[in-house]
């Protein structure tokens, strides 16, 4: 794994970047700049899934298995769902073999193809074997240096290109200054972006049982270059040898590409129910997580009780760290010494959560520091006291 090198901080230096970085980002990235007429009035027509790395470039490397290969047979999986249930919906890959495919070129094919969504699926890495979970990056400013490390992985790729320099205007993936200009770019598709992505995350958690790392920001090429809403999704940890064995079994790849179909088909129907479209939708995949198993059947709608410390229909975040049939005490002694474990009944359920956030980015870095004591917890959202489904809440804040 490469790591960002500490580079001291000079004002003038900064400030001049600051220009230069402005007028780079229209020249390196013109699609994402000046488009703003891609607009989703059509519905969802056209997808571009990009299995992540390939030919001579390996990605991250386990002990058994290899990134590039990961990520191929779960692009492959998930565009035979989408061809297979979603009969109005074109599916195109950037690579279908073991090949070496440019960051440029990749989304070249999903700009010719005046795609609607960019896929472009990888499998994460880190130096501390325990960390596990998926991710799901949408493009934006690193906001902490520990996800910067997953930039500079995938941004190096280009070092592999003929002639990078000019081809991404000198753009250095090893530089924080470099990663300057996407914080100056326009987000035009980014809510879109993050909606994908909370729907997939959602996949990943309430069905296939996946550690949830959430949906963050990220300083990615792949997406800066690409005119439509994008996410780069990180399926698992290479690193992490429980994670590596189901990533490298038929049915690990089998769950993880039905989530990420699952939360294409639950995107796009989202998408053009606002635009009045019918989807076409015949069966739901044959692989998918064990229905069989507690906790993954519907539930009824949850109880709204009212929460004094919330406003009438303002949206909060809490992290869920535990649930079960019959309730237990809130005490701290039964949840590692919180002090602020509520319950929240939805249904059959008794679910259990700390912390309090309006910002959904200040509840997943809160998430983080929980997981040290609850690894399987992940952020929720309610309003007046009772859970929504929380790709809507993202929506609204962002609205």
């Amino acid at each position: 794994m490469l790591h960002a090198k500490v580079m001291p901080i000079n004002i003038k230096r900064i400030r001049h970047f600051i220009l230069v970085s402005t007028l780079l980002a229209f020249v390196a990235f013109p699609q994402t700049l000046g488009n703003a007429d891609h607009d989703l009035k059509r519905g969802i027509q056209t997808v571009v899934i990009d299995a992540g790395h390939g030919g001579r470039d390996p990605g991250a490397v386990g002990k058994n298995a290899k990134e590039k290969d990961l990520t191929l047979k779960i692009a492959l999986k998930v565009g035979e769902y989408i061809e297979e249930n979603l009969e109005d919906v074109r599916v195109i890959y950037t690579r279908k073999t073991d090949e070496h495919v440019d960051l440029w070129k990749r989304a070249e094919i999903a700009n010719e193809a005046k795609a609607d969504l960019f896929i472009s699926i990888h499998v994460n890495a880190h130096p501390r074997t325990s960390a596990r979970g998926t991710l799901t990056l949408v493009l934006g400013q690193h906001r902490a240096d520990e996800n910067f490390d997953v930039a500079v992985r995938e941004n190096s790729v280009i070092l592999l290109e003929e002639d990078y320099e000019t081809i991404y205007e000198g753009f250095n993936p090893e530089s924080t200054e470099s990663y300057i200009m996407f914080s100056l770019m326009q987000k035009t598709y980014f809510k879109q972006s993050i909606e994908f992505g909370s729907f997939v995350q959602e996949q990943f958690r309430d069905r296939a049982k996946r550690g949830d790392l959430g949906v963050r920001e990220q300083g990615l090429l792949v997406l800066a270059q690409t005119s439509m809403p994008g996410v780069l999704i990180e399926t698992g940890f290479i690193s992490n040898p429980e994670e590596e064995r189901f990533l490298m079994s038929e049915y690990g790849q089998d769950i993880i590409a039905s989530a990420i179909f699952r939360g294409f088909r639950d995107y796009k129907r989202e998408i053009e129910r606002r635009s009045n479209f019918d989807v076409v939708v015949r069966e739901e995949p044959a692989a998918e997580s064990p229905a069989t198993e507690p906790g993954l059947q519907s539930l009824p709608a949850p109880e709204r009780n009212a929460d004094p410390d919330v406003p009438e229909d303002h949206v909060v975040f809490r992290i869920q760290v535990a649930s079960t049939r019959n309730s237990v005490p809130t005490e701290p002694s039964a949840f590692h010494g919180y002090q602020d474990v509520v319950m929240v009944q939805d249904g059959r359920w008794y679910k259990y959560m700390v912390g309090f956030e309006t910002s959904y980015e200040k509840a997943l870095e809160k998430c983080l520091s929980v997981k040290e004591d609850f690894p399987d917890a992940f952020v929720v959202a309610l309003r007046n006291g009772g859970l929504i489904p929380l790709h809507e809440a993202i929506l609204e804040i962002n609205q």
